[in-house]
């Protein structure tokens, strides 16, 4: 080994003896542009992996010797930027309908009713037609929706149409009427049945607990079970696809999702994303203790399926107008938002379950909610003693000042979705002014007063692309471009920020950061290459960058154009 610079990871190996010379690798990238967000070795060359863990990072010609000829697979990175798997802390994951309509980014109402006729022709009557992702501040005319927009072409099925935050859904008058929703029905707590101003009947906008009161009266397709099973089947199967081939290596379901299905997708060799799935939280002394039953079958300690976080809402969205603020919206002063649950019922909860160990999960968005989040968190701590909870605040979206440094004080973690803020920009400011608006999407604050953040993308509210939300952080700006600093630049964070707090950042969320979300010898080998240099692209180039590899556990689980 006379003249040969060998790297400290290796030479620990030589020490340790788990290596007579050099370790023979299954798989190793060489020649690359690695960002490893391992801050003891921010950057290197190669990457030497054997199994599913990473053996060795360093240079081209250290990591070139673990190469065994016939054996070793060698991806020659060209250069190409090589970074840790994207871990997205916030998806609403689960298997795909072919049938759902689309209707992201739609900008003509008149789209949605040709649609929705479009699905109708191919169904048979009675059967629901569903889909969503409209949002009416996109609309030219930027008002919401009514059911006349799809009574005309859908007499004879119930049709459910959500909008993009998933907080309210359009429905037509079949739904209506099977639901036995009229003009004289009240809002359910929490929830709002829109009514015209003029002749009170309902416009078929029903807003957060008053989806609860749907009943759709569908006619079920039918079809046999092993129909049926295929069909799911395939579901996940374009699930999964989709997260490979944008590098997610990590995936957090915020509530419940069927374990046992991925069970079986691991077994059958399918599983290509990693997966936490949690539950609904309660204060339910009996499900609480069913949860821990489940939670010892799918440890913490396991690296694929996990036992994640129990998840409550307390509030609902700012587009939707019901985020919960402490003073009333500027474009509808009649309302302030809407809670969940009174406080008091929340906070009980809380301390239950915060009680028997769990992690918790709280959907907050507006100022209130968060402000309540953080104070049951905090009262928590003082019941049940402080432990290494690292109870997480998802969304964070719109936070008073005073509360910023609160996150970093309780160890909460604010688990955010940086495109909420270039899809919310357009209208957040006119729902709650420029003042409030200084605190929302606070990333650069939260970080600066000492927070560990975890990114991901309210897939399928927002898409799963992380190179989005990697735009979002570094510019806060429309996806169409402009021109400017972007919306409230203070906030702007440096790319290498926004990766790690995608990789890293998730990781931690996860209580995983000392096995995964960094380049480095023991970590599980999660690794994207992209064909582009996120670091060094100007930013009109980040949304078109696109992964070529993604490798889980040390295999790859996508190489572009194969």
């Amino acid at each position: 080994m006379k003249n040969l610079t060998v790297s400290l990871s290796i030479l620990i190996m030589i020490i340790n003896g788990s290596c007579t010379q050099y370790e023979k690798a299954d798989l190793v990238i060489i020649n690359a542009k690695v960002l490893t967000i391992d801050k003891d070795n921010p950057a290197a060359q190669a990457v030497a992996i054997k199994g599913e863990l990473i053996i060795a990072v360093g240079t081209t010609t250290e990591i070139s010797h673990m190469i065994e000829k016939g054996t070793t697979k060698v991806i020659d990175a060209g250069g190409r930027l090589v970074i840790p798997g994207f871990n997205d802390a916030h998806v609403h994951f689960g298997p795909l309908d072919p049938d759902y309509i689309e209707l992201r980014y739609t900008t003509d109402p008149s789209a949605i009713t040709e649609k929705v006729k479009a699905q109708i022709a191919r169904s048979k009557p009675g059967e629901l037609i569903s889909g969503g992702h409209w949002e009416h501040e996109m609309f030219t005319d930027k008002k919401w929706p009514s059911k006349e927009l799809i009574d005309k072409v859908s007499p004879d099925n119930p049709v459910v149409l959500s909008r993009a935050d998933g907080h309210s859904v359009l429905v037509n008058s079949y739904v209506l009427k099977a639901s036995g929703i009229t003009k004289n029905t009240s809002n359910p707590f929490g929830g709002e049945i829109q009514k015209d101003p003029v002749t009170g009947e309902p416009t078929g906008i029903l807003k957060e607990n008053a989806e609860s009161i749907i009943t759709t009266g569908e006619v079920k397709v039918q079809r046999t079970k092993e129909e049926e099973y295929a069909r799911l089947w395939q579901g996940y199967l374009l699930a999964l696809k989709e997260a490979r081939e944008l590098g997610v290596t990590s995936i957090q379901i915020p509530g419940s999702a069927d374990f046992e299905a991925y069970q079986k997708l691991q077994k059958d060799g399918e599983l290509t994303s990693r997966i936490d799935i949690g539950r609904s939280l309660t204060a339910d002394t009996m499900i609480l203790k069913e949860y821990l039953v489940l939670k010892k079958q799918f440890p913490g300690e396991g690296n694929w399926i996990r036992f994640g976080y129990l998840k409550a809402f307390i509030d609902g969205t700012i587009g939707s107008g019901t985020a919960l603020m402490f003073e009333p919206f500027t474009d509808d002063p009649s309302t302030s938002g809407l809670s969940m649950m009174p406080y008091e019922e929340f906070e009980n909860m809380v301390i239950a379950a915060d009680k028997f160990g769990f992690q918790l999960g709280v959907h907050a968005i507006g100022d209130k909610g968060n402000n309540w989040t953080l104070n049951a968190y905090e009262k928590a701590q003082q019941v049940n003693g402080k432990r290494e909870s690292r109870h997480r605040d998802e969304h964070a979206q719109t936070l008073i000042m005073s509360d910023i440094p609160r996150f970093a004080q309780l160890g909460v973690i604010p688990s955010m979705q940086p495109t909420h803020c270039i899809s919310d920009k357009k209208f957040c400011e006119k729902r709650i002014g420029s003042e409030r608006a200084k605190g929302a999407y606070a990333w650069k604050s939260l970080a600066d007063e000492g927070a560990m953040l975890a990114f991901g993308t309210d897939y399928q509210v927002e898409p799963l692309n992380p190179m989005e939300g990697l735009y979002a952080s570094v510019t806060r700006k429309d996806r169409l471009g402009e021109a400017g600093q972007g919306w409230f630049p203070e906030q702007k964070i440096t790319m290498e920020q926004a990766i790690n707090f995608y990789t890293l950042g998730s990781a931690y969320a996860q209580f995983m950061e000392k096995r995964k979300g960094m380049i480095k010898p023991g970590y599980l080998a999660d690794i994207v290459i992209t064909d582009k240099d996120l670091l060094a692209i100007p930013e009109n180039e980040i949304m078109k960058t696109k992964v070529d590899y993604t490798i889980t556990g040390g295999k790859v689980v996508y190489a572009k154009g194969r």
